[in-house]
């Protein structure tokens, strides 16, 4: 429900609790154990946010929300009708569904989701294989010198075509970028193979989607909720998290500024939050609190759904100004812990003592404290939540299938497109064999501007839209998996670089890379 400019969130012991447009942008978190009430909150939310006209972004974690694009229903649905009786909702309370597009990186459940090596960039691709500072380095020189060579990396096996490429011409390009470390190059290759096992092969490659698919609306000026399939996607949580950094992080580039809005221009569900930032570096840490920080301003808001606000790190949670608490549990001493610091972050209420009720919560209860006038933290309230108006039963695969082929984004993305790019290019290179010519150009080129704080290629996409009717008529043919000519030249390319690499760990000129 809407109500000027405010959605309703549920009611307590004070009257309704609501969140202000206007203030949505400023971010928010979403918490408690499993089991509590999270998943409906995202929903209602998700649901409100649509009706008042703001686009939605929400990973579905386990399939409990794809069936927000149909009305629900009252049948064995007593609780609901119940729940709107006691917060005072039932006049107002009916059911309806609400625009839904969805999607997938592996596409099977939604429409594929892909980006391009490049737009995903070096800083975020290390952070996915996991890489140590070498071999992050390496992974920087196959950029830079991508760009100087005006090679464009599409997807994987451009990547790894790039890294054969510079271990070939290692000596060459020692005196421009150090030493490239053979050890480096062969654990990059192997981390690349698992990540395309695991099916990010998917991912990565073309049509690269279009930011303005998450951001519209309907006929009737409702935002369009766009669901991310993400129960087997969970089976790899550091493409996921790096795939939510990354949209993240997208929009934070490619926004305008906007300063304050009546409403966001676009709501972030970042579920399952604590995957973001297990183990993360810190200089990865910094890139997300300044992303935080500073996307406010772009118009989106930005809300995490996690466990318990501890997983958020303090620069981040600092950032998030309205806030939903879940019950939480405090069997041991550290949980006890956890849960007087989340009582903490809440501005008391007189009524009763935070930390208490914290574990006292029934399910579909919550803590809730929004920004009131002025942005000020308002005083917590025990809330019960409100019921959702869509149908809370996931969708059958006859109707995954049946609103897939109806969606506005249909065979927009459905089929890959394989380009003319650093693969291609590599291989014309050897079959012409211009690998002499290739190393004296190298021995003379100057050192190459890092990329942005984000790591990409500043001129890919200048360099893919000058282009692009170029590639289109230059696609590469389909190649077998094995028996075809450039299968072949690869394998006499990977043969050279192994004898290259042999002839270097004999003489001893192997170093480690430092940027």
């Amino acid at each position: 429900m809407i109500e000027d400019g405010r959605i309703f969130l549920g009611a307590g012991a004070n009257g309704p609790q609501w969140l202000e447009l206007r203030y949505a942008n400023r971010h928010g978190l979403v918490a408690g154990a499993t089991g509590t009430g999270k998943t409906i909150t995202l929903r209602i939310m998700a649901e409100s946010f649509s009706a008042a006209g703001v686009p939605v972004f929400a990973a579905d974690i386990k399939g409990d929300l794809s069936g927000v694009g149909l009305a629900g229903s009252a049948e064995g649905k007593a609780f609901l009708a119940k729940r709107a009786e006691e917060i005072g909702f039932a006049q107002a309370y009916h059911f309806e569904g609400f625009p839904v597009a969805y999607w997938d990186l592996f596409g099977r459940q939604g429409h594929p989701v892909r980006t391009t090596i490049s737009e995903m960039g070096p800083l975020l691709l290390s952070r996915l294989l996991d890489l140590n500072d070498t071999q992050e380095g390496v992974i920087n020189v196959a950029f830079n010198l991508a760009d100087e060579q005006k090679l464009l990396l599409l997807d994987l096996k451009d990547l790894r075509a790039m890294l054969t490429f510079i271990a070939e011409q290692a000596e060459a390009l020692r005196t421009t970028y150090g030493n490239i470390s053979a050890a480096s190059v062969g654990a990059i290759q192997r981390k690349l193979l698992t990540l395309e096992n695991e099916g990010a092969a998917h991912f990565f490659g073309e049509p690269a989607l279009e930011l303005s698919d998450f951001m519209r609306v309907d006929s009737d000026g409702r935002g369009v909720i766009n669901l991310l399939a993400a129960d087997q996607l969970m089976a790899s949580p550091k493409l996921y998290a790096t795939f939510l950094l990354w949209l993240l992080s997208e929009l934070f580039e490619t926004l305008p500024e906007v300063g304050d809005l009546d409403k966001p221009k676009l709501v972030f569900f970042f579920d399952e939050a604590h995957l973001l930032f297990n183990d993360a570096p810190k200089a990865l840490l910094e890139k997300v609190t300044q992303v935080v920080r500073l996307v406010r301003s772009k118009g989106v808001g930005v809300y995490f759904v996690t466990q318990n606000p501890a997983d958020i790190p303090e620069p981040v949670l600092a950032q998030l100004g309205n806030r939903i608490q879940h019950a939480l549990r405090a069997y041991t001493p550290a949980e006890r812990k956890a849960i007087r610091a989340a009582a903490e972050s809440f501005r008391p209420n007189p009524a009763f003592k935070t930390e208490d009720a914290i574990t006292e919560l029934a399910v579909g209860e919550a803590l809730v404290s929004t920004l009131l006038d002025k942005g000020v933290p308002g005083i917590v309230e025990r809330t019960l939540i409100r019921p959702p108006s869509s149908r809370l039963e996931p969708l059958s695969a006859v109707e995954r299938a049946a609103a897939l082929a109806g969606s506005a984004m249909a065979g927009k993305y459905d089929r890959s497109i394989d380009s003319h790019s650093a693969y291609e290019m590599l291989q014309a290179r050897v079959e012409s064999g211009a690998q002499t010519s290739t190393a004296a150009q190298l021995s003379r080129s100057s050192s190459v501007p890092p990329s942005g704080p984000w790591g990409r290629q500043k001129d890919a996409e200048e360099k893919r839209s000058s282009g692009a009717a170029a590639k289109r008529g230059s696609r590469a043919p389909a190649r077998p998996r094995s028996d075809s000519m450039v299968e072949t030249t690869m394998k006499s390319v990977l043969r050279t670089a192994g004898r290259e690499i042999t002839r270097s760990i004999v003489r001893g000129l192997l170093g480690s890379w430092k940027r």
